[in-house]
């Protein structure tokens, strides 16, 4: 069996969830609400402040949606009760970020400034040279920081461009002069 789908998902104090037809799950915390419809041949149980999910054979693609669905629930109930963030930072001689209000200004070096606006429900803060994007849905946190990344990826001669806070750039040692 797989071992992250048979895992039980806590249900936290003032988090409420409905499971409808088609296993379309509603998930509603203190933070907000997400919805999202999972794999149907799923079953998905309450009972006492707890939510397993079964699988109903052992074929490969039953298997492989058991654990995927066990994740997407477990981020969902933890979007709605903490939320989630990623880290950038901007590194480069010239490179900043501003906002105002829900639209992101980036000076990259380039001949114009990148503006992005904020999608529902993510908020982005710019602290000095870092963006921090948060939100409750992971998936979208997650795409949208890969956004903001992807207009200037860090370069491995200087490190200059847009980095996630944990990553690390592998350098490479640039040219020699002849002599």
């Amino acid at each position: 069996m797989s071992r992250i789908g048979r895992m039980p998902i806590a249900i936290p104090a003032g988090v409420t969830v409905d499971v409808a037809e088609n296993n379309t799950v509603t998930v509603k915390g203190p933070k907000g609400t997400l919805t999202r419809t999972l794999p149907a041949e799923m079953q998905i149980t309450q009972e006492d402040g707890e939510i397993k999910i079964t699988r109903p054979n052992d074929q490969k693609r039953e298997k492989s949606m058991h654990g995927l669905t066990r994740a997407l629930l477990n981020n969902m109930v933890v979007g709605v009760t903490d939320g989630f963030q990623k880290d950038l930072e901007v590194n480069g001689v010239g490179y900043r970020a501003a906002k105002s209000g829900k639209k992101l200004t980036l000076s990259l070096g380039y001949s114009h400034p990148v503006e992005m606006e904020d999608p529902e429900g993510i908020e982005t803060v710019v602290e000095g040279n870092k963006i921090i994007v948060k939100g409750i849905d992971k998936e979208a946190v997650g795409q949208f920081a890969a956004e903001i990344r992807e207009k200037r990826k860090p370069e491995p001669y200087k490190g200059k461009g847009i980095k996630y806070a944990d990553e690390t750039i592998r350098r490479k040692v640039g040219k020699t002069g002849k002599k």
